[in-house]
């Protein structure tokens, strides 16, 4: 039972995908709906699916994810990221091809976070000399 399902987690900015993968005939779920109901955009559904096709195994998989935080741009790249993870589990040599792509590299881009005595992370108050 263990050997069915290949985890991966996965990240961007503030949202976090975990990923559960199996054989199957292609179909991906996430948050217990569609992909073509959670992702409407036609690109966000094509980054997503990115790791699968350099691998050529679009449609041999089913996929089911929950992804928590973070817009949808934010959590397509965390289920690309997590998707990525999940498939090298399943087969080592899929390593080298994703690590070139640079789906297995986590995207480290993050709010700044706002400091004291400023209006947000880098706006001053105004100026004023008189």
């Amino acid at each position: 039972m263990a050997d069915l399902f290949f985890w991966g987690t996965g990240r961007r900015k503030s949202a976090t995908a975990r990923v559960r993968i199996c054989k199957g005939e292609g179909k991906i779920i996430i948050n217990k709906r569609p992909i073509e109901q959670y992702f409407p955009i036609a690109l966000t559904r094509k980054i997503v699916v990115q790791p699968l096709t350099t691998t050529e195994t679009l449609g041999k998989f089913d996929i089911y994810a929950n992804i928590t935080g973070g817009g949808s741009t934010g959590q397509s790249g965390a289920l690309r990221h997590g998707i990525a993870r999940a498939l090298v589990k399943f087969n080592e040599e899929f390593r080298s091809s994703l690590k070139k792509m640079g789906y297995l590299t986590r995207d480290p881009r993050m709010k700044e976070r706002k400091k004291y005595g400023l209006k947000s992370a880098r706006r001053r108050p105004q100026f004023s000399k008189r």
